[in-house]
Parts: C-alpha cells; structure tokens; sequence
C-alpha cells in the first residue's frame, strides 16, 4: 500500500438509519473528484482495497462500504435479518451517493460499479448526483445467456441449492459457491432475477426502474471476454436501461494485457493495476 495515501474507516448512514462500515482513501494532495465504489453481490468491500488506493494515488478521493448484512455491516446474526437485493440499492447505496455529496459538495462525483454495483446506480432515485460512471462486468444476468456448464451451475445454485440453504438455514452460506454469506431476502429476491429472460427488467414489483432514465451522465461499461456471469449480451442489456446516458462499450481478453485469466472478480487484482486499473482512473479522470 501507498505511503502517500491516507486511509480511515467509518460509518455511513443509511436511509433507514442502519450503520453500513466504510473506508475512505484520501490522496496527499487535494482530491480531484471523489469515486463512490459500490461492490458486486457477496463482496466485501476490503477486495477494492488495492483499487481505491490505486485511485487515490492517482489524486482521486475513494469511498468503498458494505452493503447491509455483508462485510463490516453485517449484523451478529444474519438468521432473521430482513431485507432484499433492491433495499441495497434503494437504502445503502442511496444513502452512500448522498453522503459523498453532502462530504465533498465541491468536488464531481464518480461512481464505480462491479456487478451489482452498476445495476444499482439505475435504481437510486439521486443517480442525477454522479457526473461519470464506470462499471466492470454490470449486467442483466440471466441463466441461460451463460455458456455451457456455467448455465447449468447457476440454474442449480440459484434455483435449488440456494433456496434450499435459504429456507433451511434462514441465509444463504457463502460456501455454496456464492462469495460471502448473504441475507435470505437477498439472496431469494437475486434468485429470482436470474431467472427471469431481462433480469429486474421484468420484475413488475420493481417500481425503482423508473430511475433508470434519470441517470444523465457519461457510462463506461466494461467486461471481459472470459466471464460467464458477464457476457457482452448481458452487459449490453442492463446498458440499454440508461436510456438518458453516453454509453461506451469494452471488452477486455487475457490474453491482450499477457494473462491467464480475468473473469467476473479478477479486474481488481493488483497484477492489472498499469492495464486494468488504469483504464479506470484515465477515463474517469475526464473530468
């Protein structure tokens, strides 16, 4: 880690006052910008520890926290803890958009969504508030766009072994193949996404999909071209919900940047900091 970074741990509110553990990176000199980090499913916020000093080295502000039930904010116990995937979005990473503009009013606000992380920023009704946002591997994640056996694995894992685990245990063990522990409403609510053909898209109850159109800014929505959870397809998908935004486009291979592997999870490994990372900082940066 960076010398010239300093870093503090602290707690956000969130919009139903529940505390959610989060991590400020603050360069040496003034911040440029500040980044909001918001993480896939089941990923605590100390996997983007490497990226946000990344970013701070690189004179930008980074906010990373953990969404209810996950990392820092989960409770002594997740048995009985309520809550669903779309509270994520509507409680925490609201609340966390709020608290970087209330805490740097002068600076641009950035966003950075893994995963869940970009489709998050679709559902916030105060999406208006960040002037860029750049997401890695964010997608409509349906089962059957992934490629043989990974469709397979997904459709039992979300359909059967989860559920089961969920209803059995009162929350979903990490073990299963997911990450970490998740909350049983999450997890169920997750589920059933997946298996629908447009993912939330086509989740009637979901009234925050109207906040999609809101969001007005610059989009870079990147991938990888060895991640099933993540096809082109599905990145395409959740891109074309924000309507009211300048989209671009990549997909990165390996095999490009002299690696083995990427996947969903891999962009943030510190082999990629002068490839992966780069490419972040630089287009977020076009302030």
């Amino acid at each position: 880690m960076s010398d010239t970074v300093s870093i503090e741990d602290k707690y956000i509110t969130a919009g139903d006052g529940y505390k959610l553990a989060a991590t400020v990176y603050a360069p040496a000199a003034a911040a440029r910008a500040i980044v909001l980090i918001n993480s896939a499913t089941a990923v605590p916020r100390k996997i983007y520890r490497g990226f946000a000093t990344y970013l701070a080295e690189r004179g930008l502000a980074a906010l990373t926290y953990d969404y209810r039930g996950v990392g820092g904010s989960r409770p002594a116990t997740l048995r009985g803890f309520s809550g669903r995937m779309r509270d994520w979005a509507a409680l925490d990473v609201a609340a966390a958009v709020a608290h970087a503009r209330q805490t740097w009013p002068s600076l641009p606000l950035l966003y950075v969504g893994h995963s869940f992380g970009g489709q998050a920023l679709g559902l916030i009704p105060n999406n208006s508030e960040v002037s860029r946002a750049y997401f890695v591997s964010a997608q409509a994640a349906y089962w059957r766009q992934m490629p043989v056996p990974e469709n397979f694995r997904a459709f039992l894992l979300m359909n059967l072994v989860g559920r089961t685990a969920a209803h059995a245990i009162g929350y979903v063990p990490g073990w299963i193949g997911i990450g970490e522990d998740l909350p049983k409403g999450v997890f169920l609510e997750w589920a059933g996404w997946v298996l629908m053909p447009r993912y939330f898209f086509d989740d009637s109850t979901l009234a925050a999909l109207e906040n999609f159109p809101r969001y007005r800014g610059a989009l870079r929505a990147v991938g990888t071209a060895d991640d099933p959870w993540a096809t082109p397809a599905m990145i395409d998908m959740l891109a074309s919900g924000y309507s009211g935004a300048a989209v671009e486009r990549a997909t990165f291979d390996p095999r490009g940047i002299g690696a083995n592997a990427i996947g969903h999870f891999g962009f943030f490994r510190p082999q990629f900091r002068d490839a992966l990372w780069r490419d972040a900082a630089d287009w977020l940066m076009q302030l």
